[in-house]
């Protein structure tokens, strides 16, 4: 749990979900992180599952230690996924999975990619599983459909529709934060 000034950068870890070979979510997801760095009340890392190890029969042990303390000390997440076969990456079920009480309360969007359907279907299934682990999904969410499309060679993209979405998920997840920021100071949270 944070134990954050009200007035504190909000911690925003960007989970980037894919571990696949050739994967295209590291371009996805330092577009949104730069887009998330240049608003001052936040402080964004970047959390590849790609380079967390984490055992998938969920023994724990030192790498999911240190996992777990870096989501405790998160204020907020944005997940950035790909969708495969109508759902969200392995590895992403694992994370999630592998951490429990560090999520509550904590606010959550979703930047999602793929074909046709832009990741929304991975999404649908994620907003189930975040709430089941006390997550609060924000409303606004950010989809890039024919992503291979969506990006210039620089990592930059000028689909508005994406651009001005990140920006109202933050305001969203920035609003959450400090809400529960504020909450946890007077109550301790009965989940």
């Amino acid at each position: 749990m944070t134990t954050a000034a009200p007035n504190d950068p909000i911690r925003l870890e960007v989970v980037v979900a894919s571990v696949r070979a050739g994967r295209i979510a590291p371009v996805v997801a330092d577009w949104f992180a730069a887009t998330a760095r240049r608003r001052p009340e936040f402080d964004v890392g970047v959390l590849d599952l790609a380079e967390t190890p984490l055992p998938h029969d969920l023994s724990g042990g030192p790498d999911a230690d240190a996992f777990t303390g870096r989501i405790g000390a998160a204020d907020a997440f944005v997940v950035v996924t790909s969708e495969y076969n109508h759902g969200y990456p392995a590895a992403l079920k694992t994370a999630i999975d592998t951490v429990k009480h560090e999520w509550r309360t904590k606010p959550v969007g979703f930047v999602s990619y793929g074909g046709l359907s832009g990741g929304l279907r991975a999404v649908e299934q994620l907003r189930q599983v975040v709430v089941e682990v006390h997550m609060v999904p924000v409303r606004q969410s950010v989809s890039f459909h024919r992503v291979k499309h969506a990006f210039a060679a620089a990592g930059t993209t000028t689909d508005e529709a994406a651009i001005d979405g990140a920006e109202r998920m933050l305001d969203q997840i920035a609003w959450w934060a400090r809400t529960v920021r504020a909450g946890t100071a007077l109550d301790r949270y009965p989940g």
